[in-house]
C-alpha cells in the first residue's frame, strides 16, 4: 500500500498517465461531466472532500504549466482564487480566465473530470500538464 501521495486508484493512474498538454479538470459537486469524458468521483458528501484538498494532493504529483478558471471564481470563491494565484506565482504558471459557459465547453477536452464534494459555486479548475524538464 502507498503511504504518501494519491491513494485513490483511478486518480493516481490518471495523473501518472498524463503527458505534456493533457488536461485534468477538478470540479465541484455540480459541474457537469461531458459525455465520453471519464469521471473520477471522489464526492462523499457536500464539502467532502473539498476541491482545495484534492488540488493540493494532485499538485504534489502533477507537473502543471497552466491553469484555467472561470472569471466568476474570483468573486464566488476568493479563497480558491487566491490559492491558485499563489501557486501560479510560485510555480510560474500561466492562468487563463474564461466565462463559466466557456469553461464547461473546455472540459470536453479533458482526460478526466475529478468530482469533489465541494458545494461552493464556480469551484472548478482545469490543470494543463507540463513537463518537469
Amino acid at each position: 500500500m502507498k503511504k504518501i501521495g494519491i491513494l485513490h486508484n483511478e486518480l493516481a493512474q490518471m495523473v501518472a498517465s498524463m503527458g505534456h498538454g493533457d488536461q485534468l479538470v477538478i470540479g465541484d459537486a455540480g459541474l457537469p461531466v461531458p459525455q465520453g469524458v471519464p469521471c473520477i468521483d471522489l464526492a462523499v458528501t457536500f464539502g467532502t472532500p473539498t476541491l482545495q484538498t484534492v488540488l493540493d494532493t494532485v499538485l504534489a504529483e502533477l507537473c502543471v504549466e497552466r491553469v484555467t478558471l472561470a472569471v466568476q471564481t474570483e468573486h464566488a470563491n476568493a479563497a480558491l482564487w487566491q490559492s491558485v494565484r499563489q501557486y501560479a506565482d510560485t510555480e510560474n504558471w500561466a492562468v487563463d480566465v474564461c466565462s463559466h459557459d466557456e469553461f464547461k465547453h473546455r472540459t470536453r477536452n479533458a482526460c478526466a473530470v475529478v468530482r469533489t464534494g465541494d458545494n461552493m459555486p464556480y469551484t472548478n479548475i482545469i490543470l494543463h500538464s507540463g513537463v518537469p524538464f
